[in-house]
């Protein structure tokens, strides 16, 4: 029996598809043991209930109801809508001073090499530690009153609590942002750029129609990471307001009701909406704009 030309390639493919499915699965085991276990077991305690002397009795979705129509509904709700508040701020600031940053060290110039690295200073710090220097730099006696000449108790009233963490967290991650635009502004080739110059197009024109459109697959994932990492905002509200003053995100509420109100059942319900409302976020940003940049990409 012979192998038709046509039939060649096929075969071949296949094999390596085979091959390469049992290269992935170990991958894809672990994944689904340290991803999928944590989640089903939520999901599963968020059935129970909160008792703590004896076993805690199956209640249904009555935590469900609690945190979206019931007694701690309002709660819930103002927690979802600060951590979209500062995720929506947070992600359009960090994605225009990024982008800036990522132009600049993008040029040649000398000490392009320790400008990069300097601006990345911010974002190899913990964010623990981002918090606890800009708490101090918040602070009364802090930094920020004596250079402006203020007296302004910063993360004593709402806005200037919210103010205080979206600074803080916009120094910290706009340095990741221009990290990934940078990465994508370096595969653009350099001989586009002198074929628009000579034919006559300005600055403006062509980082409006080569830059912009070209750097867009880079920049929506830099968007996507940024913003799902925003939706689980946790370290800098609870360490520089403890989530007082309206600062308090879904992520601070599911720790404070399962370990501080000693709540692991509504706790487990408040994890996973938090986990249903990311998943939903990111999924309609990549159908809404993530294909869209890669079907743009695929067209001649």
């Amino acid at each position: 029996m012979t192998t038709t030309p046509e039939r060649a390639p096929r075969v071949k493919n296949s094999k390596e598809g085979r091959l390469a499915f049992w290269l992935v699965l170990p991958a894809m085991l672990v994944l689904t043991i340290i991803i999928g276990y944590p989640v089903i077991a939520a999901i599963i305690r968020s059935l129970f209930g909160d008792t703590i002397a004896t076993a805690p009795p199956f209640v249904g979705l009555a935590n469900y109801v609690s945190a979206l129509w019931g007694q701690n509904s309002a709660e819930f709700w103002d927690a979802t809508g600060t951590t979209y508040f500062f995720t929506v701020v947070t992600v359009i600031l960090e994605t225009a001073i990024g982008f800036a940053m990522a132009l600049v060290m993008n040029k040649a110039f000398r000490g392009r090499g320790l400008i990069r690295a300097s601006v990345l200073i911010p974002w190899a710090i913990p964010t623990a530690v981002t918090a606890v220097l800009w708490k101090w730099a918040f602070d009364p006696a802090g930094i920020i009153n004596a250079v402006t000449g203020s007296s302004v108790v910063w993360t004593g009233a709402e806005w200037s609590s919210r103010f205080a963490i979206i600074v803080a967290d916009t120094w910290k991650t706009a340095p990741f942002i221009a990290l990934l635009i940078l990465a994508g502004l370096q595969i653009i080739p350099e001989e586009v750029y002198e074929a628009s110059r000579i034919d006559g197009a300005n600055a403006w024109q062509r980082f409006r129609l080569i830059t912009l459109p070209l750097v867009k697959p880079a920049l929506l994932v830099a968007i996507l990471f940024r913003m799902l990492d925003a939706l689980r905002m946790y370290d800098l509200p609870q360490i520089l307001t403890h989530g007082a003053n309206g600062t308090t995100t879904l992520s601070i509420l599911v720790v404070r009701a399962t370990l501080s109100e000693l709540k692991p059942g509504y706790g487990g319900a408040l994890s996973t909406l938090t986990f249903i409302l990311i998943f939903v976020t990111a999924y309609l940003f990549v159908r809404l704009l993530g294909a869209n940049a890669v079907s743009g990409q695929e067209k001649p």
